[in-house]
């Protein structure tokens, strides 16, 4: 499981403990804050400024989620039974998160999980020519937005202006192309692999598997493959050269992912500070109701790394 921190009383207690907590994820990647008084959404709030510098805005997400105000984000929606692969937040964006903060306003009856995998680990676990091919040619995402299903332009770049649209791409290094019907389609290659800025470690850090068609249960990929077409998908990966990947390659990577995931149950009130760049996180099926909020922050720009 990963570190945990006991710290009780309200939130603004946390400001004291930045340094010290600071240091444990520097160690270790994350740590868990526990017994915190988190009951509501002005105090996760507060917590996260408490333990954060710059936040930071979602852009181009790949299923929706609520915006709650102070830089504070619902939980991506995502099907309770289903569960969420393993990545690194925004890592196709060359504006990318240091720290991704969860906080559990509800813990659900069971499962539920945020799990953490070690980045630096999951490159040494993956087998040497699949990583050196992916740490040559990057990997590539291609998504389709206003097609039938996924999220829609307007929502992915938060404006209804085209041309503001092709000016993000432009800047981010976006391929996009409009269809007569409004179709957006668009298309980057990313480096899978980056070396920490504060270690200088090489991690594995991209959405090469969890993005990737192949990670959708087969029912659902048949019916979209079948609605949008094999080029219309809402969103899929491939190897920065072109070359598709099949489902054993990336079921080999979701497996290293897993060899090497910790978890520690929710419990209310609980507070998880993470190093995106180093540590992937997923979320495990669960039952119940269950809240967490979620914030980026401390932005890093990767454009010259």
């Amino acid at each position: 499981r990963p570190p945990v921190a006991e710290i009780t009383g309200p939130p603004d207690r946390l400001a004291g403990h930045r340094a010290a907590l600071e240091a444990v994820v520097a160690e270790y990647g994350a740590v868990l804050v526990r017994g915190l008084a988190l009951a509501d959404e002005a105090a996760a709030a507060a917590a996260v400024r408490a333990v954060t510098g710059e936040p930071m805005e979602e852009r181009e997400p790949f299923a929706p989620r609520a915006v709650l105000g102070s830089h504070l984000y619902s939980s991506t929606e995502w099907p309770p039974d289903q569960p969420m692969c393993m990545h690194h937040e925004l890592s196709y964006s060359l504006r990318v998160p240091a720290r991704q903060v969860f906080v559990c306003l509800a813990a659900p009856a069971a499962g539920g999980a945020v799990a953490l995998a070690d980045g630096a680990a999951v490159l040494r676990g993956l087998p040497a020519a699949l990583a050196d091919r992916a740490e040559r040619h990057g990997w590539e995402l291609l998504r389709t937005h206003n097609g039938p299903v996924g999220v829609d332009w307007q929502s992915a770049f938060a404006t209804t202006d085209p041309a503001e649209v092709e000016r993000y791409c432009a800047q981010e290094g976006i391929t996009c192309s409009w269809s007569a019907d409004g179709t957006l389609r668009t298309r980057r290659v990313r480096p899978a692999v980056r070396r920490h800025p504060g270690t200088g470690e090489r991690v594995w850090f991209n959405q090469l598997a969890f993005l990737n068609e192949w990670t959708m249960d087969p029912a659902v990929r048949d019916y979209l493959v079948f609605a949008c077409g094999a080029d219309g998908l809402p969103f899929t990966t491939r190897f920065g050269d072109g070359t598709p990947l099949d489902r054993g390659t990336v079921d080999l990577i979701n497996a290293v992912y897993d060899a090497h995931a910790i978890r520690e149950p929710w419990r209310d009130g609980d507070l998880l500070l993470v190093d995106n760049l180093r540590m992937a996180h997923s979320r495990d099926p669960y039952q119940g109701e269950r809240r967490v909020v979620v914030a980026l922050a401390d932005p890093l720009d990767l454009s010259r790394s």
